[in-house]
C-alpha cells in the first residue's frame, strides 16, 4: 500500500512539473532577457568666470538641461572649482566649459582635470572655452586655440561658415554652408593635430584675422580622452536657434561615444 501511494506522488508530481515547470522557465527566460534601464550619462557644466561674464551663460545652461531630457543624460551645473578633484569628477562621464573666462581653477584642481581626461574622460568647450587659462599649455592643447581678438562695432555680425565634414553628429544635419550671427573669435596657438568641422569665411564679414584657415568648431582625440569646441554661443539668441541647439547636441553625443 505504502509502494502504491509513493507511485501514485511520484506521478502528481511529474504531472505538476510538466504542467507548470515550462511555463516558469519561459517566464524567467523573458524576465532575464529584458534589457535593464539605461542609467543616464551625468555631465558636469562648469561656468565659473574669472574675466568678461556672458549674459548668455544661464541661457546656455537652460538649453543643455532641456536637451538632457530627450536624450538621456543629466546636466550639473557648477562655478565651485572644488569640483574638481577625483572623487567627483570620477562620476561624470563629460565636463562641459560654457563661456568660462580666465583663471578659473588652482594647480591641484588643474591635476585632477587632467587625470580625469587621462582616464578616459571628455571635455566640451563652448564659445569663451578658448578664452581661459592660458598660463596652462595642457588646456590650450585640450581646447584646441586659445581666443586672440574679434570684430568690434558690433561685435555680434553675420557671416558664412563652409561645413568640411557631415560625417560628425555635429554636423550631419547642417548644409554645406552655414549661415547666422555670433561673436567670431580669431584664435591662435592653433593646435595642429584638430579635426576641423567647420571653417570661417572671413570674405563673408568684417574683422577676420586668420585667413583661409579658420577653424570654428573642430574635435579630436587628446592625452586619452575625447575633446569638442564649438566658438559659437556667445549670444542669447544662439540658444533658441535649431540648427545651433542640433550642433551642440553633436558634440554631447561624440564626446559620449554615441556617434
Amino acid at each position: 500500500m505504502k509502494l502504491v501511494s509513493k507511485i501514485l506522488g511520484l506521478a502528481l508530481v511529474c504531472t505538476l512539473f510538466m504542467a507548470f515547470g515550462p511555463q516558469c522557465e519561459d517566464q524567467d527566460t523573458a524576465m532575464s532577457s529584458k534589457k535593464p534601464a539605461l542609467t543616464p550619462d551625468q555631465i558636469l557644466v562648469f561656468t565659473k568666470t574669472a574675466g568678461y561674464r556672458h549674459g548668455s551663460i544661464e541661457k546656455g545652461v537652460a538649453t543643455l538641461k532641456e536637451l538632457s531630457k530627450a536624450h538621456n543624460f543629466e546636466i550639473t551645473h557648477t562655478e565651485d572649482a572644488e569640483q574638481f578633484n577625483p572623487d567627483v569628477l570620477d562620476k561624470y562621464a563629460l565636463v562641459i566649459f560654457l563661456s568660462t573666462t580666465m583663471d578659473v581653477l588652482g594647480n591641484d584642481q588643474q591635476r585632477s582635470f587632467e587625470g580625469y581626461i587621462r582616464s578616459g574622460g571628455s571635455f566640451m568647450g563652448i564659445h569663451a572655452a578658448s578664452d581661459t587659462e592660458y598660463n596652462w599649455p595642457w588646456y590650450g592643447k585640450l581646447v584646441g586655440a586659445y581666443f586672440e581678438s574679434h570684430p568690434n562695432n558690433p561685435n555680434v555680425r553675420q557671416a558664412k561658415m563652409d561645413v568640411l565634414d557631415k560625417a560628425h553628429p555635429a554636423t550631419a544635419h547642417l548644409e554645406d554652408t552655414w549661415v547666422r550671427k555670433d561673436e567670431w573669435y580669431n584664435y591662435k596657438n592653433i593646435n595642429p593635430d584638430l579635426k576641423v568641422l567647420i571653417n570661417l569665411d572671413e570674405s563673408s564679414y568684417e574683422g577676420g584675422t586668420n585667413g583661409e584657415n579658420h577653424p570654428i568648431a573642430w574635435y579630436h582625440e587628446f592625452d586619452g580622452g575625447r575633446a569638442f569646441y564649438t566658438g559659437g554661443g556667445h549670444t542669447k539668441a544662439s540658444y533658441d536657434e535649431p540648427n545651433f541647439q542640433k550642433h551642440l547636441l553633436g558634440g554631447i553625443l561624440y564626446c559620449l561615444n554615441r556617434e
